[in-house]
């Protein structure tokens, strides 16, 4: 019993240490955006601000393209995010249930495209839009970012379908549906959780990417949030107070994203771990 206390005790401790060091970096980005521009290049930094000030917030939403980089930003994320569940649906399906000749190569060319880094993409990426004149177009960052979280998608979906028993659609086939009546009626509202998981992720991927955005939108009313982090560095020096603030507006579209769907976030992973 002791043994076992002492186990629960050791975890917890880890569990706790790991926790300190991943939200460090999050608990000093937020005090840092509330600290004066004085006090943030002092050698005697307090990790608990004395005096708080909202300018570094002011700044950050007078910067010139805020909303507009705000709205672009939400149009990719989210309209890729939208495709990649369709499509991820529409390809996971028939790898989960079905065996069809090529299918095993199949998956293997899903599975190097979403270990294949997204540097080694951008070259042909970008000589493809370039030929197909799509540079400079919010549709083609959307179908880029479609591109990047597709493969991920179909990959985690094909394992939540697995884990569906394939009797239930058995016996709704039974009573007359088509198989593809079944898997909408059956099979597609089992996936809710599996589905905010995997949006979650693929949400996460499309909004932090930076280099597409940079390179493939030219003007500056086409570019994204991660971008506009970006004029806060100038030859004059950087706005640490400034790009404080901007990072903490710029995490929270993620995180009330997150805070919506966190209840099937968690049983969608649970579901995936017990399943899988």
């Amino acid at each position: 019993m002791n043994k076992t206390r002492g186990q629960r005790i050791a975890l917890n401790t880890v569990g706790i240490v790991v926790a300190v060091l991943f939200g460090f970096p999050t608990y000093w980005m937020i005090t840092s955006a509330f600290k004066p521009s004085g006090d943030m290049l002092t050698s005697d930094y307090d990790l608990i601000p004395l005096s708080l000030t909202f300018d570094n917030f002011a700044t950050a939403l007078a910067a010139p393209g805020f909303l507009t980089h705000l709205t672009n930003s939400l149009i990719v994320t989210l309209g890729a995010v939208a495709c990649s569940l369709v499509a991820g649906i529409l390809a996971a399906f028939p790898l989960a249930r079905l065996r069809f000749r090529g299918r095993k190569g199949f998956l293997l060319l899903v599975l190097i495209a979403q270990m294949a880094p997204l540097e080694a993409l951008f070259i042909p990426m970008f000589l493809l839009m370039q030929d197909a004149g799509l540079l400079n177009q919010l549709p083609s960052l959307l179908l880029v970012y479609f591109a990047i979280t597709l493969p991920f998608t179909v990959w985690t979906l094909r394992g939540f379908i697995q884990g569906i028993p394939y009797e239930l659609e058995e016996a709704a086939m039974v009573d007359g549906l088509s198989r593809f009546a079944a898997f909408r009626r059956v099979v597609l509202p089992l996936l809710g959780p599996a589905l905010v998981t995997t949006s979650v992720f693929a949400f996460i991927t499309a909004w932090n990417e930076f280099l597409y955005a940079f390179v493939f939108m030219r003007d500056k009313d086409k570019q994204t949030l991660p971008v506009w982090l970006s004029t806060f560095r100038t030859v004059f020096g950087t706005d640490w107070g400034g790009i404080m603030a901007a990072s903490v507006l710029y995490a929270l579209p993620a995180l009330v994203f997150f805070l919506l769907v966190q209840r099937k976030l968690v049983s969608g992973v649970t579901a995936g771990a017990v399943k899988g």
